[in-house]
């Protein structure tokens, strides 16, 4: 069954608190948009902020760090509270450097996992597989909230289910993260993803329903 990394992009920033916990309940943990204003054109979440929040829920926060220097960031957020960190493969170019990064999050005891625009092909997951927590595949152009999924999304999230499958052993996670919306999460699910990053799906609908509606949808 989909599980749920709830973004609290979507949440009222000015009720936090609140919001964080009406949608707790229906959530396995919260997906924090991380945005320097430099490789995206947002300013979002930022250490203290985390911290603050940290204290009103128990469940895991995981740090999509949309950022020119992700390892810039990794102390201080893990500082604040985050338990799990997502680097975009593209601001950490290159094997070596996606390596270095994804070390540097385990040798603070964290998940780490990478996220792939739409323009970049899963093979440069190869040889990172076995470092992996988790791999988002987004469904969207990065920093833009409320737009459509690309169609081309859940065959990318069959592939990565695939070279996953390939590699007897590993856990990591597949997320989709991008274009949540009702008429597309059944094609998430049959694609076979692990997790969903629902914004407005948790946070517009009713939670409980929205939650009971997507135990009625199966992964293949």
């Amino acid at each position: 069954m989909l599980k749920c990394s709830t973004s609290l992009w979507s949440a009222d920033l000015a009720n936090l608190e609140s919001d964080i916990k009406r949608v707790e309940p229906y959530s396995e943990r919260f997906h924090l948009d991380v945005a320097d204003g430099h490789y995206v054109k947002n300013l979002l979440f930022f250490p203290d902020l985390v911290q603050a929040i940290r204290k009103h829920t128990r469940l895991p926060f995981e740090a999509h760090l949309m950022t020119t220097h992700p390892l810039d960031w990794l102390e201080p957020f893990a500082s604040a509270g985050v338990d799990g960190f997502i680097i975009c493969m593209d601001s950490v170019p290159g094997e070596g450097e996606a390596r270095r990064a994804l070390d540097a999050i385990h040798a603070l005891g964290k998940k780490a996992g990478v996220s792939l625009l739409l323009t970049e092909p899963l093979s440069l997951l190869e040889p990172l597989w076995e470092h992996l927590d988790t791999v988002t595949i987004l469904g969207t152009a990065m920093g833009i909230k409320g737009a459509s999924m690309d169609p081309s999304v859940p065959a990318r999230i069959t592939q990565a289910c695939d070279a996953r499958r390939a590699r007897r052993g590993l856990n990591t996670e597949i997320l989709a993260d991008g274009g949540i919306r009702r008429e597309t999460v059944p094609l998430i699910a049959a694609a076979g993803a692990d997790y969903i990053v629902p914004g407005s799906l948790m946070f517009k609908e009713n939670p409980a329903q929205m939650r009971a509606w997507l135990a009625t949808i199966g992964n293949s």
